[in-house]
């Protein structure tokens, strides 16, 4: 069972499309973020939420079911 789960995830976002777009950039932002702990320099916010997951996929999903994640649309 995937949690959170799609209705769950869908109440923060307003398309299917929409939450695959924005969780797999914030999935790439944490990857990002884990990568230069080595390094000192962080370009990225840390994960924004506590979990016990290490799947950046899901720590992304958790965010945004819970709110932490903002997104728009460009024209």
């Amino acid at each position: 069972m995937i949690h959170p789960g799609i209705d769950e995830l869908l109440e923060t976002v307003d398309s299917r499309y929409a939450l695959v777009i924005v969780a797999a950039k914030r999935a790439r932002q944490i990857n990002n973020y884990h990568q230069q702990l080595g390094e000192g320099t962080f370009d990225v916010p840390p994960p924004l939420i506590e979990s016990r997951s290490k799947n950046y996929l899901t720590m992304a999903l958790e965010e945004t079911a819970q709110g932490k994640i903002e997104y728009g649309y460009k024209r």
